[in-house]
């Protein structure tokens, strides 16, 4: 009996250990993605809340009679473009990234032109909601650039941890645990910016 008990407690010993390896690294990959993919919503959130405030801004600057249309035109139609990228947080690719990332972009540059556009208008510049919607897009590109920072540090975290030797192995046995994309600053940020002050 006593010959018998000893494989016994062997294997049963050998198949706990095989569990809480297997078990934690699967449940840690988890509770990371997840953790990214929280992230990822709090960065599409502060982008729906500066197009929202874009709207807003349109629609006081509408108010201005003789105010280009052109500009307008543009704005609404990269804010349209820009909210149309929707992206699945569990699959997100580089590809998808990249267009994601054009379409703000294109968003940011239409918006930036807006705004050089408005200094030759006093009444509006003096507008108070005009004002107050311009302070909150400033503090919602920094709440922006806050969470795209967030982000990238959960997708480092859990890129790391499937990487990392013996989860690689582990993980890749259950194969749905691929490494995940991070924000990475456009071509040509590395660029201080040109700042020309005379309108």
């Amino acid at each position: 009996m006593k010959k018998l008990l000893i494989p016994i407690i062997v294997i049963i010993v050998i198949a706990g250990i095989l569990y809480s390896v297997f078990a934690g690294s699967y449940n840690t990959a988890i509770t990371l993605q997840e953790d990214a993919k929280t992230a990822w919503s709090n960065v599409e959130s502060a982008y729906q809340r500066r197009s929202d405030l874009i709207g807003n801004l349109v629609k006081t600057v509408q108010g201005a009679a003789d105010f280009e249309r052109t500009t307008l035109k543009e704005v609404i139609e990269a804010r349209s473009k820009a909210t149309s990228v929707n992206i699945d947080p569990s699959n997100i690719t580089p590809a998808q990234m990249a267009q994601f990332q054009q379409a703000q972009s294109g968003l940011s540059s239409a918006l930036s032109r807006l705004l050089v556009t408005v200094e030759r208008y006093p009444d509006l510049k003096a507008n108070q909601n005009f004002l107050n919607l311009q302070t909150q897009l400033e503090g919602t590109e920094n709440r922006i650039n806050v969470e795209r920072n967030r982000y990238n540090t959960a997708v480092g975290e859990f890129n790391k941890f499937i990487k990392k030797f013996p989860n690689n192995i582990v993980l890749g046995l259950f194969g749905s645990f691929n490494e995940m994309t991070r924000f990475e600053a456009e071509e040509g940020t590395e660029k201080a910016p040109d700042v020309d002050f005379n309108f």
